[in-house]
């Protein structure tokens, strides 16, 4: 590799020839967490339904000497997450590494305040997506008898505020990670969970409040008060706000072979919350 993705990843090579897919990888967590596995000798199918940011992930991989196709897909979509699954195990001929990271809160508000559809949009994005990729690759995996799962889950289960929708799907995210670690350990396929902080995303480009491309929702008041609020009530015990390079090195210990007897665990990176 010429250029040097990750320097967190040290020279090593876990991952070395594993197809490895990584849903919301064009921005944040997801694309570092897609650098990581390239940097770490995985090839790497960056899934993004923002075709534009997903390309932008896999050229900046290539470019470094990586191995990284995109591949536009709404996982929020069961068809959609099939097609996926499909694809990849048609152009590979397997799928060793799943990182279920695309997700993210849309609106901070109390409980109360969120609408009905606002429910429904908060678990379709950081639930449903997570559910759709495990159910369209767990067949593959099945099929050849091995595999990794990386779920992303938050620490705002330990009650973080003014997200409680989002909050939920996470927290169903920590449950589908234990029972499909119980039902899919015979079949050789590990599932684990890294549930992050506060991170800072230098490199967001597509806001929040984008739902689908070309669909925007409206801002409500006060959300940076609230944001303040809740980092004000729960700091870490680091006393600083993690990186995205953080979270991607501990899903790429859960994905590699250095984690072979660990299933069903969900990794706290989030600089201390008690």
């Amino acid at each position: 590799m010429t250029d040097v993705l990750d320097p967190l990843a040290a020279g090593a090579r876990r991952l070395q020839g594993k197809v490895c897919i990584v849903t919301g990888a064009g921005q944040g967590i997801g694309r570092a967490t897609a650098r990581r596995f390239a940097q770490e000798g995985g090839r790497v199918i960056v899934a993004e339904r923002h075709e534009a940011s997903g390309a932008e992930t896999a050229a900046q991989i290539t470019q470094a000497g990586g191995d990284a196709v995109a591949m536009p897909a709404d996982v929020s979509r069961l068809a959609d997450a099939q097609e996926l699954m499909r694809e990849c195990a048609q152009r590979y001929g397997r799928i060793d590494v799943l990182a279920n990271v695309v997700g993210g809160t849309i609106w901070w508000r109390p409980y109360q305040d969120y609408t009905e559809e606002q429910i429904h949009l908060e678990l379709e994005r950081s639930l449903l997506t997570t559910l759709w990729c495990c159910k369209a690759v767990l067949p593959h995996m099945i099929a050849q008898r091995s595999g990794a799962i990386v779920n992303f889950g938050s620490s705002v289960v330990k009650g973080g505020l003014y997200r409680v929708p989002y909050a939920v799907s996470k927290g169903g995210i920590v449950a589908l990670t234990t029972t499909l670690a119980a039902e899919n350990g015979r079949h050789g396929i590990r599932v684990n969970c890294v549930a992050p902080g506060t991170t800072i995303i230098p490199d967001r480009t597509v806001s929040r409040l984008t739902l689908r491309p070309g669909e925007v929702a409206a801002p409500n008041e006060g959300t940076d008060d609230m944001v303040q609020q809740a980092r004000d009530a729960r700091p870490p015990v680091l006393g600083r706000s993690g990186r995205p390079e953080e979270q991607a090195a501990a899903a790429a210990f859960l994905a590699c072979e250095d984690s072979s007897f660990i299933t069903g665990q969900t990794i706290d990176c989030d600089g201390g919350l008690f």
